[in-house]
């Protein structure tokens, strides 16, 4: 389920980019400047299209990043393998015992002085 969320989103991820470029800037860009009477929609429905599969397609994965989330949320909480299961124990205990008294270390003691040799 995981895996196939992801592929969705990458998909959908690509697509959007993919219709972000072909849309013509608010200016009118170079469509403007080489405008032809043989456009497949026009100019306006092309426009409109375009920008509703731009809603479309961002809120799609809007919604399938939260999907994935719950999807590894819910899906990695219990572990079938006993090794795993043992170091996740062993790295949850502390590793100093909860009776030890703290000591703060203090300044080391001066050393007598060597003794001359004779």
């Amino acid at each position: 389920m995981y895996l196939v969320l992801i592929i969705i989103t990458v998909i959908a991820c690509i697509l959007l980019g993919l219709i972000v470029l072909i849309q013509n800037p608010k200016g009118g860009g170079l469509s403007s400047n080489f405008s032809s009477s043989s456009q497949l929609m026009g100019v306006q429905k092309t426009g409109d299209f375009l920008e509703k599969g731009t809603w479309v397609l961002a809120i799609s994965v809007m919604v399938l990043s939260l999907a994935i989330n719950v999807a590894v949320k819910g899906g990695g909480e219990s572990s079938d393998n006993p090794a795993l299961r043992n170091q996740i124990e062993k790295a949850s205990k502390p590793s100093a015992p909860a009776s030890a008294p703290l000591t703060v270390p203090t300044a080391p003691a001066s050393k007598p002085a060597d003794k001359p040799a004779k």
